[in-house]
């Protein structure tokens, strides 16, 4: 009887190596060729590119002949480095501020125009338009603002505030603040577009039946929509933390990490490192911390939200 059912299975398993192998060969070259190029591009330039980042932290290298390898050097010396220090310290005030401010603004804002109204679309598209514009476009919009006789230090001599006004940029005190609302202002219009999709799936009648039962706005925002919104949040926050960290274009527009490295973030000190210095296995170190900084946060909140749902 078992080897009758080892036939058995081992016949089974025969023909469906066939069926597959069928299925396989069914497929259009072209669409392989879609499948194929593809991979192999994003091999080429992007993960070979980043795994190769790995090992030139690990060495000395201008960019010009072979990489002196010097081991974990880099890294200690980061660990001394004060800019390093300060561009760390601003990193996480970022990821703070930006992350947070837009996922509230964008929240609240998604809540408000999430019912249909008059002009209501007209609103949506005119906060989502400055994600139209690049990061650096908004940077030397905001720049414009930010100058002594700009919009800002107008406005606030005109409704009374004059005391308030001064160099928002060239203050080690206020700038990179200023750099943050500039960012937060392009970011939020593209969260509420995200929380508009993950409102559109929430069942009005949830909310309609607590509403009888006597539950408040907030209890209702709370109790029944913001957990139909988790799948959401957890996009929201992995592009926010993954573009807070990756934050570049803005910082240098507006004030190229300065002044006295007030607005140094990470990646800007790595981009100076790398292309002003040309101290390439240094600048990747400061990669590799990125990486780091991102992958643990993003790990780690995932596996929290995984186990919240369980």
């Amino acid at each position: 009887m078992t080897a009758t059912l080892g036939a058995a299975t081992t016949t089974g398993a025969t023909t469906r190596l066939p069926r597959r192998r069928g299925r396989l060969k069914r497929v259009p070259p072209v669409i392989w060729a879609f499948l194929i190029l593809p991979f192999a591009f994003e091999i080429a330039l992007v993960f070979w590119p980043a795994v190769n980042s790995f090992y030139i932290a690990l060495t000395k290298w201008n960019g010009a002949g072979a990489p002196e390898f010097i081991g974990l050097k880099n890294f200690a010396n980061l660990a001394t480095d004060p800019v390093f220090g300060q561009a760390l310290g601003n990193t996480v005030i970022w990821m703070v501020g930006f992350g947070g401010a837009s996922i509230v603004i964008g929240l609240c804002l998604a809540v408000a125009l999430n019912k249909p109204r008059r002009f209501v679309g007209l609103y949506r598209g005119a906060i989502y338009l400055p994600m139209v514009f690049s990061l650096a476009v908004t940077g030397l919009f905001w720049r414009l603002l930010y100058q002594p006789e700009g919009a800002v230090n107008t406005v606030l001599g005109s409704i009374g505030l004059g005391s308030l006004e001064q160099q928002w940029l060239a203050d080690p005190n206020t700038a990179l603040y200023a750099v943050l609302i500039a960012a937060v202002w392009r970011q939020c219009g593209y969260i509420m577009v995200l929380y508009l999709a993950g409102l559109k799936g929430i069942d009005p009648t949830l909310e309609e039946a607590a509403a009888v039962d006597g539950a408040t706005r907030w209890q209702r925002f709370w109790r029944i929509v913001m957990p139909q919104l988790r799948g959401v949040n957890t996009v929201v926050i992995a592009v926010t933390v993954i573009d807070s960290l990756r934050t570049f274009d803005i910082v240098w527009a507006m004030t190229r990490g300065g002044p006295y490295n007030s607005t140094q973030l990470l990646s800007t000190y790595m981009y100076q490192t790398s292309f002003s210095t040309v101290d390439l296995g240094y600048g990747s170190a400061i990669a590799v911390v990125i990486f780091l900084l991102a992958v643990v946060f993003i790990i780690g909140y995932l596996v929290r939200a995984s186990r919240e749902e369980d």
